[in-house]
């Protein structure tokens, strides 16, 4: 098998997580975040749509991260988001983490929206 190791030209990776913090791209981040291929910014969880609808033209789906295990997340969250014409894909923070890389590195319109462990 031959491995390549993947790089992100111009692209924010997730390079590591843990309790209360994510570091991303060598740079170390506390608390919830909406993370993009080119910004992070802070996130206030399910109440804040309004954060993901202000990148809705630049992503095609976003990798919702609910905490340690993965959680149903409101109704009226994900309507919203959905109405707007964005994916939404809901995961435990480390799946949507591991998934926000795999589709970075394809090139693909993702954003993460992550609560923290």
């Amino acid at each position: 098998m031959k491995m390549h190791e993947v790089t992100y030209p111009d692209a924010i990776p997730f390079d590591g997580y843990g309790p209360g913090f994510f570091r991303l791209a060598g740079k170390v981040h506390e608390g919830d975040l909406l993370v993009t291929a080119s910004s992070v910014s802070a996130w206030g969880g399910y109440d804040d749509a309004a954060a993901v609808l202000a990148i809705s033209e630049d992503i095609d789906v976003v990798l919702v991260g609910t905490g340690q295990d993965m959680a149903h997340i409101p109704a009226s969250f994900r309507e919203t988001l959905e109405d707007a014409g964005i994916g939404v894909e809901t995961m435990a923070t480390a799946s949507a983490c591991r998934t926000y890389n795999i589709l970075l590195a394809e090139g693909r319109r993702v954003a993460a929206a992550v609560l923290a462990l």
